[in-house]
């Protein structure tokens, strides 16, 4: 079992950064991935919250994802099926800063297991590098979206 842990600190409130996380159709900005949403949210939920299904086509393979849960402190995720990699899940912690409210910390944490023909330390280092340039990113949009105004 491969397990990642990535942190980041956001200038952004816990509620901004998981509306941003559950844009699905926009993650591709962030992720270097596509998403496409085929199943909506369940009945009641929050917009692209627990109950959806997307599809991410990344590296040359596509695979589909749930999401589990959703509010403003965590969103949990799983890959449907065991391609690219088996028993993934995905779980988004956001908490704000106590010292400072306009700032949130993700933490960012993946379990899954590799397929047999990759070790799990060069699919670690992928998918922890990729975490991480998207976490970038998303800080960036919200440092640059906070000097517009």
């Amino acid at each position: 079992m491969i397990e990642i842990n990535v942190k980041h600190s956001v200038a952004s409130t816990p509620e901004q950064l998981r509306t941003l996380l559950l844009a699905h159709a926009d993650l591709g900005r962030f992720f270097n991935a596509q998403f496409k949403v085929l199943t909506p949210q369940d009945s009641g939920e929050i917009s692209g919250g627990k109950g959806t299904i997307r599809q991410i086509k990344m590296q040359g393979t596509t695979f589909k994802e749930q999401i589990i849960t959703a509010d403003n402190s965590h969103i949990s995720y799983r890959i449907l099926g065991d391609k690219p990699v088996a028993q993934h899940r995905g779980d988004i912690y956001l908490k704000a800063n106590n010292a400072q409210p306009s700032l949130t910390e993700i933490s960012y944490h993946i379990r899954c297991i590799a397929p047999l023909w990759l070790p799990n330390f060069i699919l670690a280092f992928f998918i922890k590098k990729d975490v991480s340039q998207a976490l970038k990113k998303i800080a960036s949009y919200f440092q640059e979206k906070r000097h517009e105004h």
